[in-house]
């Protein structure tokens, strides 16, 4: 059976919002890994998620959620330390967050907790987002990496708040390279691309993804839509027209329907063929934006028809 592994974080999103008039903060299961391994079985993607996990009552709810979600935990361990808390505030409907938790559970898991033919075998590998700041889970990552026998698909998912210095985001920025040279897929968002590389625009950054030897560059350009970079062509898909609320999880939803084709037919040959895949994961990601909240909100493929028809 075709199967996707997703390697990263998984954590609990505490998100400001409002109850009888007072202030209050939702909880909602997060971490973008985990959003992009729920989405991609939500889609229909027989998917595994590895990552490392708390002992405490919020890593059970974690658990139970990624199983009821449909993905597989062939990959999770389980460290003696609290979840790790991201807390979200909001300014429209894109989140701020913040983090709490040393260590963080998310990136404690080491190149020894991993069942290499997990990796290995899977159909499509996942790598990135903040797990990957975090030893030992870098070094995991690494070698998933360069032992992966499918697709390889990588999203630096940037956090500012987690790069505080020009130190920082010159080592992070070694790390996406490093990635994206033997990726068969990179995907990040303009505001990825604005703070790694200087305030270069989505076509620039696509561009020098490609030269460092990336197969193909999706960048997501919000409400605009998104760019395609693939066999040495450019195109611009357009967003479909939504009532967002919510942010949060778009871009990793977009991840998830990109993995889920992928899943489905293989990486495409040419960039028209890329545009389609990023078509689709654009209605998935407007659906995303009209409900509160990451990995609960990811659809099926029945509702995207249903919303898009």
């Amino acid at each position: 059976m075709r199967y996707a592994a997703v390697l990263g974080e998984a954590l609990i999103d505490l998100l400001d919002s409002e109850c009888d008039g007072a202030p209050v903060y939702r909880q909602v299961i997060g971490g973008a890994p985990l959003n992009v391994a729920v989405g991609v079985a939500r889609l229909g993607g027989a998917v595994e998620f590895v990552g490392s996990l708390g002992d405490d009552p919020l890593a059970e709810r974690i658990r139970a959620f990624l199983t009821a979600a449909g993905v597989g935990g062939r990959g999770v361990v389980t460290l003696g330390v609290p979840t790790t808390l991201a807390v979200a505030t909001f300014s429209g409907a894109e989140p701020d967050f913040r983090f709490y938790g040393d260590p963080p559970s998310y990136g404690l898991l080491a190149p020894t907790d991993v069942d290499e033919r997990l990796t290995g075998d899977a159909a499509v590998l996942y790598c990135g987002s903040i797990a990957l700041l975090c030893e030992p889970m870098l070094a995991t990552a690494r070698r998933s990496w360069a032992a992966a026998g499918g697709l390889r698909v990588f999203d630096p998912n940037v956090r500012p708040r987690l790069l505080p210095d020009a130190a920082a985001l010159a080592d992070f920025r070694s790390v996406v390279a490093e990635f994206a040279a033997t990726a068969d897929l990179v995907k990040l968002s303009a505001a990825d691309a604005e703070l790694l590389y200087d305030g270069a625009d989505a076509a620039t950054a696509a561009k020098l993804l490609r030269d460092l030897g990336a197969g193909a560059v999706v960048v997501t350009r919000g409400a605009v839509g998104a760019l395609v970079d693939a066999a040495g062509q450019q195109l611009a898909v357009p967003a479909p027209t939504v009532a967002a609320i919510d942010a949060t999880g778009a871009g990793d939803s977009v991840m998830a329907a990109l993995i889920a084709e992928l899943l489905a037919t293989g990486a495409p040959a040419d960039a028209a063929g890329w545009a389609t895949h990023v078509e689709f994961a654009l209605r998935v990601a407007g659906l995303v934006c009209e409900s509160p909240g990451g990995a609960v909100s990811m659809p099926t493929r029945e509702a995207v028809a249903r919303r898009f028809a």
